[in-house]
């Protein structure tokens, strides 16, 4: 391998979101360092990338995804780290590798994890893990009210460090089904920005409708118990609006329910950019059923058992030494979170959910669930509305109109969403076709292909 090239690409820079315990230049510090010691410290999101020597360092959290490729060039290897796969693959192209790329071979940084990997040439050496995140587990108050109490505490102060950094004259959206974490979310927000001396009314909520969804029924009773009519719109959309092949290429996943999620939240981010070209900023209470294990069993092939033994399974999935851990995706909401993340950035959104902060899954973390629900599934499926609203009165006063919970995709779908449910295998297959027909071009005969091997004399004087 070539001494004195530097090996490293980076397409996205350091990025933080209601960022608290550190500065950006002090998480690059100890990225840099591998300090995970500081990065535990820190809350709100972060992404990450440093070099020191051979040895490069990356970090992330929930919040921010983060994605990286080995290329070969210059007779070694090349670290080339991004947002996304596509980005990735633009970077190959326009260095002549494109032929190199497969959407397969990118990694994705697991959240809550600082990631080594040393730039050695061939074999490619194998990433060091060190997790930043390692909150303590079931060490909490079984008392309902209680635990609802420390739990929406710390998200109302998540939430608030967000708003805190947005301008005093912005809007601010949210994403808004009338379910327990969006409605909780909608309180908070409110009550946070009336002591930031802000007003409340900048905060508007917005429900999606594709035809008869119960979400824009159940919605318009939340905002009319809680008398804020006038901050709530709904957006109506055709049902053949849902473009299931548009979201798989946004979030470059095939999961099938977050592609189905993704699809309908790109309607209804269409439909507010359509109403408020120059909004920035959007709130979610996306993580909400991650943290209080708010999900029907019957769904998937998990038991109570896994779920209740595995703390942070929804959060970040198996782990990276489990069988199930996938190389190019990391697991849980760490993977899934780009359901949310993927097409705000598509429609010009900076949009933020305080239920995927370290401090408020850490109360949630902090709940002893088996001494709460013992061994009840019916029991776990209603736990999170009841610690939600507890807290929520703990922390606003307002009792909290809750519903019975509902997807997304189905609750703003209503019976139109049975028509386009899809399975995984469909989605896998247009992931891939998608990705076949862009790299038609990287691996035609005639394209001009940069080998290996191959050095200019401009880029050879990049050696020391």
């Amino acid at each position: 391998m070539l001494e004195g090239v530097e090996r490293l690409v980076v397409l996205s820079g350091t990025q933080t979101s209601a960022l608290t315990g550190s500065t950006p230049q002090q998480v690059e510090t100890a990225v840099l360092q591998c300090d995970w010691q500081t990065l535990s410290q820190t809350d709100g999101h972060l992404a990450a990338v440093q070099r020191d020597g051979k040895t490069v360092r990356m970090a992330r959290t929930i919040g921010i995804p983060l994605r990286y490729l080995v290329a070969k060039m210059y007779h070694g290897p090349f670290l080339v780290v991004g947002q996304r796969m596509d980005q990735l693959f633009v970077w190959c192209q326009q260095q002549r590798i494109g032929w190199q790329f497969d959407p397969m071979y990118t990694r994705m940084i697991p959240a809550h994890t600082l990631v080594e990997i040393d730039q050695i040439g061939c074999p490619d050496p194998a990433p060091r893990y060190q997790r930043f995140f390692n909150p303590p587990i079931g060490n909490g108050s079984s008392d309902i009210e209680e635990a609802g109490a420390q739990y929406i505490a710390a998200t109302y102060q998540a939430l608030k460090n967000w708003l805190a950094a947005i301008p005093s004259h912005e809007p601010i959206a949210l994403a808004f089904s009338g379910g327990v974490d969006s409605t909780s979310v909608f309180l908070l927000a409110r009550k946070a920005l009336a002591e930031l001396g802000s007003d409340p009314d900048r905060l508007r909520a917005f429900t999606l409708d594709l035809g008869e969804g119960r979400d824009a029924k159940q919605a318009a009773e939340v905002v009319r118990k809680l008398g804020l009519e006038e901050q709530w719109e709904v957006v109506r959309v055709a049902p053949e609006r849902v473009d299931l092949e548009a979201a798989i290429r946004v979030i470059e996943d095939y999961h099938p329910l977050d592609v189905e999620c993704a699809a309908v939240a790109m309607c209804l981010l269409e439909g507010i950019r359509e109403r408020y070209p120059n909004l920035k900023y959007l709130l979610d209470g996306d993580g909400g059923d991650e943290n209080l294990k708010s999900y029907p069993l019957e769904d998937s092939d998990l038991t109570i058992s896994s779920v209740l033994r595995n703390p942070l399974l929804y959060q970040e999935g198996w782990g990276i030494d489990a069988i199930k851990h996938s190389l190019t995706y990391s697991g849980g909401l760490s993977r899934g979170y780009v359901r949310t993340y993927a097409p705000a950035q598509h429609y010009g959104f900076n949009a933020f959910s305080p239920y995927t902060v370290r401090s408020v899954i850490a109360e949630a973390l902090a709940i002893p669930f088996e001494e709460v629900i013992g061994d009840s599934a019916e029991r776990l499926s209603t736990l999170k509305a009841d610690v939600v609203s507890v807290g929520v009165k703990a922390v606003t006063g307002i009792v909290m109109p809750v519903f019975p919970k509902r997807r997304f995709q189905e609750g703003a779908g209503g019976e139109s969403y049975r028509q386009w449910r899809v399975s995984k295998s469909w989605c896998r297959q247009v992931f891939l076709r998608q990705w076949e027909e862009r790299l038609r071009t990287a691996w035609n005969p005639e394209a001009e292909r940069r080998s290996g091997n191959e050095m200019t004399v401009t880029e050879a004087q990049l050696i020391v």
